[in-house]
C-alpha cells in the first residue's frame, strides 16, 4: 500500500532503470562521446577520458560484447588507427540511461524543494 508520503507512490525507483554496462562512468563517457560524431578515434577517447590503453580496451570490449559499439580498424595514411561507432542499440541504451538519471534528478529536486525550510508551515 502506498501513500502520498511513500516514495513508491510514483512508480519504480529510477535507479532500477540504470544499466550497469552503460552506467559505469568511463563507458558512459565513451557512449556520450561516440554520439557526437559518426565515429571516434580510440586515441581521442583515451586522452579525453584519461584512461590507460589497457583500461580503455577493456571498457571497449564490454561495450562491443553488449553490441553498444562497433570497432573499426584501419589506416590513416600509413598509421594504423582504431575507431568506434555507437550502434542503434547503443544510442537507445544511452537514451534510456539519461532518462533514468533525469527522473532520479527530478525526484531528488522535488524532495529537496518539499523539505526546504521556506516550505515548512509556521511554528
Amino acid at each position: 500500500m502506498s501513500t502520498v508520503d511513500d516514495p513508491r507512490a510514483s512508480g519504480p525507483f529510477p535507479t532500477n532503470g540504470l544499466d550497469d554496462t552503460v552506467h559505469q562512468r568511463h563507458r558512459l563517457g565513451i557512449l556520450t562521446i561516440a554520439t557526437e560524431g559518426e565515429r571516434v578515434e580510440v586515441a581521442y577517447l583515451r586522452e579525453a577520458l584519461e584512461l590507460t590503453a589497457g583500461n580503455l580496451s577493456r571498457h571497449l570490449a564490454v561495450l562491443e560484447e553488449a553490441r553498444l559499439i562497433e570497432v573499426e580498424k584501419g589506416y590513416h595514411g600509413r598509421r594504423p588507427r582504431t575507431w568506434i561507432r555507437i550502434t542503434r542499440e547503443g544510442r537507445q541504451a544511452l537514451h534510456s540511461e539519461i532518462a533514468a538519471l533525469r527522473e532520479l534528478l527530478r525526484r531528488h529536486q522535488q524532495a529537496a524543494t518539499a523539505a526546504a525550510p521556506d516550505n515548512l508551515p509556521p511554528a
